[in-house]
Formats: C-alpha cells, sequence, structure tokens
C-alpha cells in the first residue's frame, strides 16, 4: 500500500454540522434533566472533564428527526444484532463522536459509560439498579429516569445495546488475573513478545477477542499508572465521581525495530486492525502504526525509530532492517526501559479533558504540563511532565557498549534515572477523529531522554 493511498483511506476530516447537532441534544437534555445538569457541572469542576467525552449513546424519539438527517451528517446505519426492538443505531465511521439510537419510544436518553458501573452507582449513592451479571459483556443502569433518561452503561468487550446471560464470566475474570500478573521481564525481549502472543493465543480457546482485548487493556492501564504520578492523580480525581478511565482517547507503545511487527502481530491476534501509519520526514527520525479495534473502541498508537528509505514499506508487517547505527528517540526509551508490551509499559495515556482546564487544574497537585504539540479549535494534545525512572546498570552497559550514549550520558542516567512515561492532555472537537503528524513530532523531539536527563526535566 502507497503513502497515497494511506493518506486518502485515512483523511478524517472534520465533521462541525455532527457536532453541532449532537451539542444541540445535549443543551437540550441538560436544560430538561436537572439532575444531569448538575452532575455535569460537578463532572467539569471536579475532574477537568466534559460531558460530552462521558457518553456512550444518545437515544432520540424518531419523530424529532429523520434518518436522511442523519445520513446528510455522514452516519450511517450500524448493521449489528443486538439492538432493542423499535430501534435503529446510526454511527459516523469516520468520527470519534458515538452512536446515536433513533427509536420510537417518546423517550430522550443519554447512556454515560463509566469503566465501572459498580463504582459508578456507588457514587450515585440512590440504590440504583443494575441490570446484567457482573463482568458481562454489557451492563445498564438508569441513573435518573423522566422522559429525559440518563443512565449508564459498562462495556467490556461488546458493542451492542442489549443485555445478555452471558457464558464466559468465569473465563474473562480468569484472563483478568492472567494478563494483570502476567510476566513482563525477560533475558531476551523478542521471547517476551512471543510468550505473549502465546498466552493471548491460549486465552482465545474460551474467549473471543474483543473480551480479551478488554481484559488486556484495563490491566495495561493500571500497570502504566503505577508508575506516572500524574496518572495516579488524575485517575483519584476521576474515581471521586465513580468514573476510572472510561474517557481513554488512545493507548501509546513504544518499540525497537528489531520487535516492532511482533508487537504488532501481538495487537493483531486481539483483533486489532492496522489504520494509518505515519512517518514525519527525513529529519523526524520515527515513524507510527495506528490500530484500532472496532468493537471494543479502543485505538492503539504504536511508535518506532525509521529511516527516510523506509517510508513506503508495510513496516507493521514487513519490520525492518536492523542494522542501524543510532538510535532516535523511540529506540532510545525502549534501551533505556525495556519493550512497552513487556516490563516499560506503555509510553503514555491519552485521555479527553477539557485542555484548558485540566492544565490550569492539575498544578495545584504540582503535575505541570509541557508545552502543546498540537493546538488547534479541533485538537489539542500536551504531555505531563515526565516521571523519571531509574534504569538498570545492565541495560547502560549494553547502549554504552553499542555506542548508542556516551559515558557522559551513561553518568548522567545511572545517577539520575531517565525520562519514563506520561499522560497526555488531550481534546477532541468537531469529530476529528485523527491526529495530527507534523505536530507529534514536536514531542517526539521534547521527550527525547538525552534532552530530559536531569531530574525534574
Amino acid at each position: 500500500m502507497s503513502k497515497k493511498q494511506l493518506n486518502d483511506d485515512f483523511d478524517w476530516e472534520l465533521h462541525p454540522e455532527l457536532e453541532s447537532f449532537v451539542n444541540r441534544i445535549i443543551n437540550t437534555f441538560l436544560l430538561k434533566n436537572k439532575f444531569a445538569a448538575t452532575f455535569s457541572k460537578k463532572l467539569y469542576d471536579n475532574t477537568s472533564t466534559k460531558f460530552i467525552d462521558w457518553i456512550d449513546h444518545i437515544v432520540i424519539p424518531k419523530k424529532y428527526i429523520k434518518d436522511d438527517a442523519l445520513i446528510k451528517m455522514g452516519l450511517s446505519v450500524k448493521n449489528i444484532n443486538d439492538i432493542p426492538d423499535n430501534t435503529v443505531v446510526f454511527e459516523h465511521k469516520r468520527s470519534y463522536l458515538f452512536p446515536i439510537l433513533l427509536t420510537t419510544d417518546n423517550r430522550f436518553e443519554i447512556a454515560l459509560k463509566p469503566e465501572s458501573i459498580d463504582d459508578f452507582a456507588q457514587y450515585i449513592a440512590d440504590g440504583i439498579k443494575i441490570c446484567g451479571q457482573p463482568l458481562s459483556e454489557y451492563r445498564y443502569a438508569i441513573i435518573n429516569d423522566g422522559a429525559f433518561r440518563l443512565s449508564a452503561v459498562e462495556r467490556r468487550g461488546y458493542d451492542g445495546f442489549v443485555i445478555k446471560k452471558s457464558k464466559d464470566i468465569e473465563e474473562y475474570q480468569n484472563a483478568l488475573s492472567i494478563l494483570y500478573s502476567r510476566k513482563r521481564h525477560f533475558e531476551n525481549d523478542r521471547d517476551g513478545i512471543l510468550y505473549t502472543i502465546k498466552l493471548i493465543e491460549r486465552l482465545k480457546h474460551n474467549l473471543n477477542t474483543a473480551r480479551i482485548s478488554d481484559a488486556f487493556f484495563r490491566s495495561e492501564r493500571a500497570y502504566w499508572q503505577k508508575r506516572n504520578r500524574a496518572g495516579q492523580m488524575q485517575k483519584a480525581r476521576q474515581d471521586s465521581m465513580g468514573l476510572g478511565w472510561g474517557n481513554h482517547d488512545h493507548h501509546t507503545y513504544r518499540s525497537s525495530r528489531n520487535n516492532f511487527k511482533y508487537m504488532i502481530k501481538l495487537f493483531e491476534s486481539m483483533g486489532y486492525e492496522c489504520r494509518e501509519r505515519y512517518y514525519a520526514g527525513d529529519k523526524a527520525g520515527w515513524g507510527a502504526q495506528i490500530l484500532e479495534h472496532k468493537i471494543c473502541n479502543i485505538v492503539v498508537f504504536t511508535d518506532v525509530d525509521m529511516n527516510p528509505e523506509e517510508t513506503d514499506i508495510d513496516f507493521a508487517h514487513v519490520g525492518f532492517n536492523l542494522n542501524s547505527k543510532k538510535l532516535g528517540t523511540v529506540g532510545l526509551w525502549v534501551g533505556l526501559h525495556g519493550e512497552s508490551v513487556l516490563q516499560a509499559g506503555m509510553h503514555h495515556l491519552e485521555a479527553r479533558f477539557d485542555f484548558e482546564k485540566l492544565k490550569s487544574d492539575i498544578a495545584a497537585y504540582g503535575v505541570e504540563i509541557m508545552p502543546p504539540f498540537s493546538y488547534f479549535d479541533f485538537l489539542k494534545q500536551a504531555f505531563t511532565v515526565g516521571d523519571h525512572w531509574l534504569v538498570d546498570k545492565k541495560r547502560l552497559d549494553t547502549l554504552l557498549t553499542n555506542k548508542y550514549i556516551t559515558k557522559e550520558q551513561f553518568n548522567q542516567f545511572l545517577n539520575n534515572g531517565a525520562i519514563g512515561s506520561h499522560m497526555e492532555n488531550l481534546e477532541r472537537r468537531q469529530g476529528f477523529k485523527g491526529f495530527n503528524k507534523s505536530s507529534i513530532t514536536k514531542i517526539i523531539v521534547a521527550t527525547d531522554p538525552r534532552k530530559n536527563n536531569h531530574i525534574g526535566a
């Protein structure tokens, strides 16, 4: 596949008309449902997040809008079996915005998406009845009823809208335990990734890939959070309202050139499909493959060092020529800390916030935000200042022996550690689902460990 084909296939474009329509529905809903309006304000004040970014889907009576009007805004009918009677599901495949359900019922509804519906119900603390088995694919609760109903759903590897009796709860619970405690440290990273692929293949004997993917990324977020202070702080803010990481946008991994295609194979084994890929120019020295699981609504961004002559290859599957005499930002990070899918964990988690409010609010907790690397009306992005991690001397010895770092850098990393993980402050608007290539290059360069080799960088 050529670069031109890739660019043509993944021109996400802006969808202001759709956003305007959705905002009108939300604003009307909040005017009619005072409970939801109060919750929305508390959400903004306590977590620096916007009500729209916690919506799983909305339900609109058919008499209020024609199918043709939704189609004109770019939505299409989602062909799935698990939908309520007298309901049609519309989705916009090229927007991050949620599905819109048209119903013959005379009821508006907004369904929120906490990570755990039990935690959310505990926050509401009003005898909420939760429908669906714990750890099942889909659970549902009415939070505040009426002509404008506020509800909440919990999804664990499912994109339908029907509560069903699950037959795989024990197997799913077992997968959670296995993935939370999986081995991450190996003498050889390739062996570790291949071991993890085999682990996923064994889980597939009893679970579908969507259920496995959900369990995998719950464990990945938890592992990342253990070593990221900004993530711990923000998760606590969101947990204060029972929400968890339901506002996640995408998960970013870093890989060595040597193991990149094997990391991609790991994600594909869980049902992920390759989306667009990036190469940011001769001087940038990096590339990325985006993957998405359409059932789980999880996006993965994978970074790797790249050379100019490799722009036209399908590097996600072909891999790279390994005769590289230098390490770029990504390769050095992996050299210092290990592969993201193994011991290092995610480089960063991106979640959706009110960009300026988060920046202001978390400063009170002593968490700083780096200068933004995207600042557009439709996309704002910035990292928190990265946490520094201690570096294993064996890794530094290997880097020094191979002349990837200088003796001075060796001593700096040994004494001060090296920049590790971040949380990303991200705000989307106008339905934009993509990323900005040139802007990402700025942050790749800005987070090079060689430029951030002292505590407090």
